[in-house]
């Protein structure tokens, strides 16, 4: 056998114990108030929600009810009219939004990075400006601006020789919601048109140096090289406009109130929830049942999301590189 010696300092500092790392408690202490706050506030309350989604109420007693409550939901003729109803017009509100907000803020993205605009900063708070705005001032402002009574667009109207055109349009069941989604584009236009902008000052100069060599210059440059490499960004800004659009509700409330009026043609799954766990008017509220809802509404946004980041995502992000 052999013995270490002290003589031999490899063998001994082999041989002795690697130091411990300190722990850094300090970590912890930083974290935990805004991990308490976010538990107070976001990570309770969803599962005091699904916990009541399992629930009902009979004869003043909470029973546990299983799938009944989404049965209902999805199986009674009162309810499930309601719950389509809201959920056909979600659908419709986020392809707005898909259809016309994404390619304009493409559009103004790829504009505003021409290196010869002058005013550019100007410009990208103006667009910018209206997402700063509460939805309330929002909804009652284009309320009043829209009003066939006394707002001002039947004046303008007619001044420029197409007063013809004017109608109420949050009046109507066939307007109302494609008006709310022109004006929720016009609020939040800003955000994604800096999303991309960003993503569009991100691309190496290199690549585009190349392109020039090339002879790829202008629109074709913007088509053949700007844009595949911004298929990812203009991805997670499609998934976050899903995401905002199926938790909307405080501009349909605040525009056309709480029964999603006319004729709930701007009901969407926010108001439904809204009306059934709250109440409104005559209803009486339902916890479970606005509970069954809410669990609803995560369950579909949550299949969406996972599906977008396992399906969609991976291919972007493979063919922009």
């Amino acid at each position: 056998m052999t013995s270490i010696t002290l003589d031999d300092p490899v063998a001994a500092s082999a041989a002795a114990p690697a130091p411990r790392r300190p722990v850094r408690w300090h970590i912890a202490v930083f974290l935990a108030p805004a991990l308490l706050v976010y538990s107070a506030v976001m990570v309770l309350p969803l599962v005091e929600t699904l916990r009541l989604a399992f629930f009902r109420a009979v004869d003043q007693r909470r029973v546990y009810a299983g799938f009944d409550n989404f049965r209902l939901l999805l199986g009674d003729e009162r309810w499930s009219q309601q719950f389509w109803n809201a959920l056909a017009n979600n659908t419709y509100f986020f392809m707005i939004h898909l259809l016309v907000m994404v390619p304009l803020a493409i559009l103004l993205a790829a504009l505003l990075s021409l290196p010869r605009l002058r005013g550019g900063g100007f410009y990208r708070t103006a667009v910018f400006l209206p997402a700063m705005l509460s939805y309330v001032i929002i909804g009652f402002a284009w309320k009043l601006i829209l009003s066939p009574l006394w707002g001002v667009t039947p004046g303008l109207l007619k001044a420029i020789g197409l007063g013809s055109l004017f109608a109420p349009w949050l009046g109507r069941a066939e307007y109302a919601l494609t008006t709310l989604g022109f004006i929720s584009c016009w609020q939040w236009l800003g955000v994604p048109m800096l999303l991309i902008y960003a993503a569009m000052l991100a691309i190496p100069n290199e690549i585009l140096e190349a392109a020039e060599i090339d002879g790829i210059t202008g629109f074709a440059q913007f088509f053949l090289i700007k844009l595949p490499l911004l298929w990812p960004t203009i991805g997670v800004v499609a998934i976050l406009t899903f995401v905002n659009n199926f938790n909307s509700f405080d501009l349909v409330y605040a525009a056309q109130g709480a029964l999603a009026g006319p004729d709930f043609s701007t009901d969407i799954l926010g108001t439904l929830l809204y009306r059934t766990f709250f109440g409104a008017n005559l209803q009486l509220g339902d916890l479970h049942m606005g509970a069954a809802i809410a669990t609803m509404m995560l369950g579909i946004i949550l299949a969406v999301v996972c599906s977008y980041l396992f399906f969609v995502q991976r291919r972007l992000v493979r063919h922009a590189l």
